[in-house]
């Protein structure tokens, strides 16, 4: 006797594979590590329409194989760090244009929280997709000698995610100056971060940094005598060299702009960048509670792939 299967069972199957079909995503185990990456040509243009064989994961050099991969926009939980220190006076309409530009770029899923550092390191009560919110949270003034806890702000702002989270953690963080650490009454009892701790943390706690790095129209002194003077002089302007090393490891991007040149579409460009990232995954070959490489590319096509360069390993040894 031949059983009949019910004809809303036969609908159901079809409308499966349909959607399936639109969607170009494969995924594997939920204990994936999970990788963005942004895939440029030669000449910086992102490439959007590689495949799942286009690309080649390594973690401490093996090829894995890939178990998770969609090319659709994924949502991201965003945090716009401004740097308001004194060398930044003056730039405050500059700071509102390009962060509105952002916001507008936020896709429907996609929240955001703004912060910003100077004498103390603020950021907005929550995650919102409320432009207007959003809009009233940029600063509205610059104090002259305010410091550039720069290390810190990025830390705090780690923090402000709160608990884990299947969304993209995402900090852009834009800044003219060098750390100048904590300082002033208002950064007693807060702690001191590095640039090397905030490179950990943001590998344990899976966030990805963006830094556009401006460089300060500040007036500085005379420089002092012979070589090493005129090179102090030199730098002294130049955002902290910091910024281009933790994007790097961490998978986002660096830019770097003089003042006057466009913030706007500096910003737009991360925007644009974030909505049109790959993600990938794979099972993590060893559960040794360690520190791992990742390197991804496409071998078979001329592209630069850009992604977190590291992962700490699940412990299963515990």
């Amino acid at each position: 006797m031949r059983r009949r299967i019910p004809l809303l069972f036969v609908v159901a199957l079809l409308s499966l594979t349909t959607a399936s079909a639109q969607q170009p995503v494969f995924r594997g185990r939920g204990d994936a590590v999970r990788v963005f990456v942004t895939a440029t040509d030669r000449d910086g243009r992102i490439v959007p329409t590689l495949a799942k064989e286009d690309f080649e994961i390594r973690d401490d050099g093996k090829p894995q194989p890939i178990t998770l991969f969609d090319n659709t926009p994924q949502p991201i939980r965003l945090i716009v760090l401004l740097d308001v220190s004194g060398s930044m006076q003056g730039n405050l309409p500059l700071l509102r244009s390009a962060s509105e530009q952002l916001f507008a770029r936020l896709q429907p899923e996609d929240l955001a929280r703004v912060g910003s550092f100077g004498r103390t390191v603020t950021i907005s009560p929550e995650f919102t997709h409320d432009i207007r919110a959003l809009r009233e949270a940029i600063p509205q003034v610059i104090e002259p000698d305010a410091p550039t806890p720069l290390w810190r702000a990025v830390d705090e702002a780690m923090t402000a995610f709160g608990d884990a989270s299947d969304l993209r953690r995402v900090i852009l963080v834009l800044s003219d100056g060098k750390d100048t650490g904590s300082t002033g009454p208002a950064s007693f009892g807060k702690k001191i971060a590095s640039q090397g701790e905030v490179i950990d943390r943001a590998r344990t706690d899976n966030v990805m940094v963006y830094a556009v790095g401006m460089r300060s129209r500040q007036q500085h002194t005379a420089p002092g005598a012979g070589m090493a003077g005129l090179q102090a002089a030199l730098l002294a302007d130049l955002p902290d060299p910091g910024l281009a090393r933790v994007a790097e490891e961490t998978g986002g991007g660096y830019t770097e702009i003089r003042y006057g040149e466009d913030l706007v579409s500096a910003f737009g460009a991360v925007a644009d960048e974030l909505h049109s990232q790959y993600l990938l995954g794979f099972a993590p070959p060893k559960r040794d509670g360690k520190v791992h490489k990742i390197e991804v590319k496409t071998p078979q096509k001329p592209l630069k792939v850009r992604g977190q360069r590291s992962y700490v390993a699940p412990d299963n040894r515990q």
